[in-house]
């Protein structure tokens, strides 16, 4: 499991300390370099096609709420035969991107029995324009503009496990709503953290300049 973003700030600033002690290197600032770093090495990892099979660094939303929709939203005008288009209710949060797209490892029916591929609108299009498309059993979904779309289904709610970019806590009945953001999950496998962990601290000490607290940092969720 990925340490915790308050633990990964404390290996970055713990090193920079027996080298340069700088009253003006916020936590914050600290965070956003190694946040850098983390999303290119997992880029490097989709690139290897590694990076879905570690489990641990995927949350689970396990019930987003869908609504229909027609075909022009979805960007499905070009369907011939009637189809009905379901959408999450409320965009989700932003997915991390991969070099093939959205770090969404899963989507299924609340209970995980029926899994759904992935698709784009374009190319489900072109398949349910097919002529054999009428014995393809099988579930789509896509990824447009902050929401996934489902067509054919006629589902109330959609299980997604993914990787976000931001904190989903808030969207998880199982975490206390009060848990600090420090305490979550840095979401990069640990025999990772230590290049980014190198890559953080080059740039830091090579940047010349710390920058200082801005002028919005007594809202800053790091103090």
């Amino acid at each position: 499991m990925a340490t915790t973003i308050g633990d990964s700030i404390s290996r970055v600033r713990n090193v920079l300390k027996a080298v340069k002690e700088d009253p003006f290197l916020t936590d914050r600032f600290i965070y956003s370099i190694i946040l850098k770093y983390g999303k290119t090495l997992l880029k490097r990892q989709d690139d290897l096609k590694q990076i879905m099979k570690y489990q641990s660094l995927f949350e689970v939303l396990p019930c987003v709420e869908l609504i229909e929709i027609d075909k022009i939203e979805a960007c499905c005008s070009g369907i011939k035969s009637k189809c009905r288009i379901m959408r999450t209710k409320e965009k989700i949060p932003p997915p991390s991107e991969g070099s093939y797209g959205p770090l969404i490892r899963n989507v299924t029916s609340i209970d995980s029995s029926i899994e759904m591929i992935s698709t784009y609108p374009s190319t489900y299009v072109s398949l349910s324009n097919s002529t054999n498309f009428k014995y393809n059993k099988s579930k789509y979904f896509w990824y447009l503009d902050g929401h996934l779309y489902f067509p054919n289904i006629d589902w109330d709610a959609v299980r997604i496990e993914a990787l976000f970019d931001g904190d989903v806590s808030h969207l998880k009945a199982d975490v206390e709503p009060c848990t600090l953001i420090q305490d979550t999950f840095f979401r990069i496998p640990d025999f990772l953290f230590s290049e980014v962990e190198q890559y953080a601290i080059k740039e830091i000490l090579t940047a010349g300049q710390i920058p200082p607290d801005g002028a919005d940092d007594n809202q800053n969720i790091f103090r």
